[in-house]
């Protein structure tokens, strides 16, 4: 296939990118590491190589552990109010920079400009969740809790903290993570993506601007190294973690080993099931922007259609005609439907799963695979690629494919969508459209799947509730951001108070009661 137009309409290019080496920001900085060691960075458009980063060492992991080590007692120790106000002012920056920082992920991740601006709009949120960090760390106050004893408690920060991101979106993860974290008043190490590292390195120059002292935030870049080198470093008090579930399920096991604190997303296959009732413009719409939205490369995109009853023979045909209509082309043009995926080796993946699934008889609907866009011919592309009759016992339907791939199930009625479901290994996201109160509420109920959506095909929670999903989606009991993301980054600490003309004389041998 190839692309229909090209549109004049272009999103500002990134000035902040050049051809220089990526490395690290320590301690207030931009620093190289001395490794030798690089990995190119593509522009998944052109298909080309650039710029390169450096890959970092088990020493730059122990220079950035100790420049965030120094830092945390004096950020530790600095007033809610006055951390959330740094905050607030790397809020207003950020949104200054909305359109320099999605220029920067569309050019090294390949998603399109409009959605990269909205992934920087939902870490936005976060951050903004973040400034209420005064009320968060609110402790419980009870008086009188026995004769002459007062007891409180209160969250104190854990030290220094890492977050490791995964390439899908540069920005929005690491906001996660970071701001709670530096709210909470601990200092933070990022190790981003290989992949798209660049996005990390602004935020981190608008941090310093906005008056975060030197050695609060850093960011090491890096390969595997660098993962292992903090999970076994002993000054680094937790880890949060988003990517794949193996590597999900190798963080929380590694962390747990050397005593951390871990948050591990991992992977997901989610559904959206389509009632008989369900309006079928506006469900069309929802499965095209959920399973071809970033190309598919979203742990929240929706990958699997549940079409329940006469479901099918109603949404099939229109959803066929928009898939083959996507428009398909470099991100940074305005109109850009979706754009390339982010590697040649995920394209190949992809490619693979695509050739599988017919392999194992699903029926190929509508073909992405050999996409190409004028000007482009080396680029990443894909087309949207659409599968009916698949059974649960494909792989197709079993595992996260990553890509533009939506598979078709059909089942009889809402039970069967429902165990079917449930029986799925991951448990991140899921759908139901329906005009019918009582199927979405018993939907709702009876899914076993962590994020829930009635008629919005991608759940994702606001900033102030909290991301995770169910089953192998999630390893560690705390969701990301959100008040528990505060639990996540702060210990409690339980403080019992008396004074001495309220103490008895003598020595007291049995349990304190009342």
């Amino acid at each position: 296939m190839k692309d229909q137009n090209t549109q004049d309409s272009l999103a500002p290019q990134p000035a902040y990118l050049d051809d220089h080496d990526v490395g690290n920001y320590i301690g207030g900085q931009m620093v190289l590491s001395a490794s030798g060691r690089t990995q190119p960075v593509y522009n998944p458009s052109l298909g080309k190589i650039a710029r390169r980063l450096v890959l970092s060492t088990e020493e730059d992991v122990q220079t950035a552990v100790a420049s965030a080590r120094a830092a945390a007692p004096v950020w530790a120790n600095t007033a809610p109010l006055r951390r959330a106000r740094v905050l607030q002012r790397f809020l207003r920056l950020m949104e200054e920079h909305t359109d320099e920082l999605a220029a920067i992920i569309t050019a090294e991740h390949g998603k399109v400009f409009t959605d990269a601006k909205g992934e920087v709009a939902r870490g936005i949120d976060v951050i903004e969740f973040a400034c209420g960090i005064p009320q968060l760390l609110k402790g419980d106050y009870t008086e009188q809790i026995a004769n002459g004893i007062d007891n409180w408690t209160m969250r104190q920060p854990l030290g220094v903290v890492a977050g490791i991101t995964p390439f899908n979106f540069p920005c929005m993860v690491p906001c996660w993570m970071f701001p709670v974290a530096l709210a909470a008043g601990n200092a933070f190490i990022l190790k981003p993506s290989e992949r798209d590292p660049s996005a990390s390195l602004l935020m981190a120059r608008l941090l310093k601007e906005a008056g975060l002292p030197d050695g609060v935030f850093n960011v090491v870049q890096g390969d595997k190294t660098v993962v292992d080198a903090l999970l076994a470093h002993p000054d680094v008090a937790a880890i949060s973690f988003v990517g794949s579930t193996p590597i999900a399920h190798y963080i929380y096991e590694r962390g747990a080993h050397f005593g951390k604190r871990v948050q591990a997303l991992g992977g997901a296959k989610n559904h959206m099931i389509v009632m008989p009732d369900a309006d079928i413009d506006r469900t069309v719409d929802a499965l095209v922007g959920a399973a071809y939205g970033s190309a598919g490369e979203r742990c929240m995109a929706i990958s699997v259609a549940v079409l329940v009853g006469s479901a099918g023979e109603k949404i099939l045909p229109a959803l066929v005609e928009r898939t083959k209509s996507l428009k398909i082309k470099d991100g940074m043009h305005l109109d850009a439907e979706m754009g390339p995926v982010v590697t040649r080796e995920a394209l190949e993946r992809i490619e693979n799963y695509i050739q599988l699934g017919v392999e194992q008889g699903a029926e190929l609907v509508v073909d992405g695979r050999g996409y190409k866009v004028s000007d482009r011919e080396d680029g990443f592309y894909i087309g949207g690629t659409l599968f009916d009759k698949v059974t649960p016992e494909m792989r197709i339907y079993k595992e996260e494919i990553f890509g533009p791939v939506l598979a078709c199930v059909h089942v009889d009625d809402l039970g069967q969508a429902v165990d079917l479901i449930n029986a799925h290994e991951f448990g991140n996201g899921v759908s139901c459209f329906t005009s019918d109160g009582h199927t979405a509420r018993e939907f709702a109920r009876r899914i076993q799947v962590g994020m829930v959506g009635v008629n919005v095909p991608i759940p994702v929670p606001m900033a102030w509730h909290g991301f995770g999903g169910w089953k192998r989606s999630l390893f560690g009991d705390m969701h990301a951001y959100g008040e528990e993301g505060v639990r996540f980054y702060t210990k409690q600490k339980s403080v019992m108070q008396r004074w001495p003309e309220n103490i008895d004389k003598g020595n007291e041998f049995i349990m304190p009661t009342m």
